[in-house]
């Protein structure tokens, strides 16, 4: 398999105090099924929709419980270079390189910011299996207090090119490899409680945002934002049972023309 560009969101996993909570509440929204849990790796549990791997559930190492969260991985060639990169760049190596059996190395960092994100440098898991299909990943965005730090941290981890959308009412920033749109980033405004960190809000596909918004109501999540109609997609934004921050859109409610955007660095 050819090894996707640097840079690309190539898979999305959280820890939670309770698992198995996380897979009952994930299944019942987006039609998940769950692999086998080994312990050689911790009791990971690969999250699965129509028997291919679209995200990871991990239990919490003892001692160390907190605030659940998805972490986005983007790919790299070398896991120990983009780790010196991060630092250079002025971010933090949260979790040195380690190699997870033959599956991969992998890394934690965060941006200046405080937004964590993992490195994936892919062995025998390339990452998701399925995407941009209804129960997968489709999307992501840094959601950040600072989008001038992020749009100059991340094109110096990765070579991102970056686009601003044009348009006085948001703060949006689109991230590229080449032509191909990967990530977003997104300020966040003042009606945003300043207890909430900045983080990675992770989108999975469905077929109807607000089929599934009720789905996520019934399954004890949080209503957030939403749903509301984009150019992009009908969307919305909940927290999980455990604390998670997530999105769900359905691409094919889209409305409205997608707007310019302009280079900048």
């Amino acid at each position: 398999m050819t090894a996707p560009p640097e840079g690309t969101p190539v898979w999305a996993d959280a820890t939670f105090a309770d698992p198995e909570g996380a897979r009952a509440f994930y299944g019942r929204v987006l039609g998940w099924t769950f692999g086998e849990a080994p312990s050689e790796f911790g009791s990971y549990t690969q999250a699965l929709k129509d028997g291919r791997a679209v995200a990871g559930i991990v239990p919490p190492v003892p001692g160390q419980e907190g605030h659940s969260a998805w972490v986005l991985h983007l790919a790299t060639a070398d896991v120990a270079a983009a780790a010196e990169r991060v630092r250079a760049a002025g971010g933090t190596v949260l979790l040195e390189p380690v190699q997870v059996g033959n599956l991969g190395s992998m890394a934690l960092a965060k941006d200046p910011a405080g937004v964590v994100f993992g490195l994936w440098q892919s062995g025998d898991h390339h990452g998701f299996e399925l995407r941009d299909a209804p129960g997968s990943y489709g999307w992501a965005e840094v959601f950040t207090r600072d989008t001038a730090a992020a749009n100059s941290f991340f094109p110096q981890v990765f070579p991102y090119r970056v686009r601003k959308i044009v348009d006085d009412k948001v703060d949006y920033s689109v991230y590229h490899l080449g032509d191909t749109p990967v990530l977003g980033a997104m300020g966040m405004g003042p009606d945003v409680p300043v207890q909430v960190p900045p983080f990675i809000s992770v989108y999975f596909l469905v077929d109807d945002c607000d089929a599934a918004a009720g789905r996520v109501a019934q399954a004890g999540g949080q209503l957030v934002f939403g749903p509301m109609s984009s150019p992009f997609g009908r969307f919305a934004s909940f927290v999980d049972p455990q604390g998670a921050a997530f999105s769900l859109i359905d691409p094919g409610a889209a409305e409205g023309s997608r707007p310019s955007t302009v280079e900048v660095g």
